[in-house]
Order: C-alpha cells, then sequence, then structure tokens
C-alpha cells in the first residue's frame, strides 16, 4: 500500500493497475484535490497478496474493474468519474 499525504477527507483506498490510464487520471484527480490517500497498483502484487487484494475488490466491486475506489468503508466508485469523485472529495 501507498500513501499519498494530504487534506483528510476520510479513509480513500484506490484499487489502481499501474499500465491504466483512468486509473492514473483518478491519482492525479486526488493529487489535484489535494486529497490524503493510499492506493495499490494490484498488477504489480503478487501471489497470496494478490490473491488477497483482488478478494477485497470483488466484495465491492464483482466486476473487478479498475480503478475502484473506497471511501470510509462505505462508498465505492468504480471507474474514472470525475463528478462523483470531486462531489464526495473536493
Amino acid at each position: 500500500m501507498n500513501n499519498v499525504d494530504g487534506t483528510d477527507k476520510g479513509e480513500v483506498m484506490l484499487f489502481a493497475l499501474s499500465t491504466c490510464g483512468w486509473c492514473r487520471k483518478t491519482k492525479n484527480l486526488l493529487n489535484e484535490l489535494g486529497v490524503k490517500y493510499s492506493y495499490t497498483d494490484v498488477d504489480l502484487l503478487q501471489g497470496d497478496e494478490k490473491d488477497r487484494v483482488m478478494e477485497d475488490v470483488k466484495r465491492v466491486n464483482p466486476r473487478c474493474s479498475f480503478p475502484t475506489m473506497i471511501i470510509d468503508n462505505d462508498i465505492c466508485i468504480t471507474g474514472f468519474d470525475e463528478q462523483q469523485i470531486r462531489e464526495r472529495l473536493g
């Protein structure tokens, strides 16, 4: 898990892929908003750790699409939804 410093808007977890353009756009937007968040590039994980993280993603996003963002273990935003991200974290 990688941590990015910023303004605390609650617990923000981002599950991404290192090669995904939409994931990069989501990280850039979070950085622009100055939000504190944690992220994992799932495709860079291996073995049991990758399996465990994929199960976490599947619980909130059964399609396992990326990016998947979880806010306060309650709100799930899938894909790059700039409007929803700005509404929740802006």
